[in-house]
């Protein structure tokens, strides 16, 4: 399959490099230095997955990720500062898929790339999986990657399905952020990381939960979330 990557930074030898050895790993890369026109380069080739910076020259990665969000259905996978918890909150909720600060190793990214690329839709295992699962109003199906709640589409992000669908396979079960962080990016809850955090609040509102006292996603204070099977009506 030719993966089509769009790479906005605005460091001209840094992304020089970074899509030489991506391009060695069977990636077809693209370069765009400005984030004031990556906005129109995204809605218009539609990558499959987009590297981009925060830190850009006439608009910053966030703006730019808050802008193509709404009509860009693949990949956003931020490059935020090293240890900036703020940054990588703010990437989350503008509707990145993943971050990764940087500096960053080739090879680390090559393999959060390829990781994120295999939950894409029609690809890999997503293909081929038939199970659908139904709570009440609320319809969440693996083969389409789509979810529904009283049969009005649920809009998601790659990383949001990805975090609903395990909640909602392991309904009534409490997962920590160290299960859900090791299942969804291959590493452990580091005490720090407030990635799943971000995406349980994004969840919640689309699922019209109560922020103050959610009864789909529940906290489970101490041990993790909670997916309800019940309260879907």
């Amino acid at each position: 399959m030719n993966t089509r990557i769009l790479l906005v930074e605005d460091d001209a030898r840094l992304a020089e490099l970074t899509a030489e050895y991506l391009a060695k790993n069977d990636l077809t890369v693209s370069i765009e230095p400005r984030g004031d026109t990556a906005e129109a380069r995204i809605l218009e080739e539609q990558p499959d997955l987009v590297i981009l910076d925060v830190m850009l020259p006439g608009k910053d990665g966030f703006e730019v990720c808050r802008a193509v969000r709404p009509q860009y259905r693949g990949v956003i996978l931020m490059l935020t500062a090293r240890d900036e918890d703020f940054d990588q909150i703010l990437g989350l909720e503008m509707g990145a898929d993943d971050y990764i600060a940087k500096p960053v190793q080739p090879r680390v990214l090559l393999a959060r790339i390829k990781a994120l690329l295999r939950r894409l839709p029609n690809t890999g295992e997503a293909a081929g999986e038939s199970e659908s699962l139904v709570f009440g109003q609320f319809r969440i199906s693996q083969a389409t990657r789509t979810a529904t709640l009283n049969t009005a589409s649920i809009d998601l992000t790659t990383a949001e399905f990805d975090l609903l669908w395990l909640l909602a396979s392991h309904a009534g079960n409490v997962l920590s952020r160290d299960d859900l962080l090791q299942e969804l990016r291959g590493i452990g809850f580091d005490g720090l990381d407030r990635s799943i955090d971000a995406r349980i609040s994004r969840l919640r509102k689309k699922l019209n939960d109560d922020p103050e006292n959610p009864t789909r996603i529940k906290t489970v204070r101490g041990k993790g979330y909670l997916f309800s099977k019940h309260d879907w009506n």
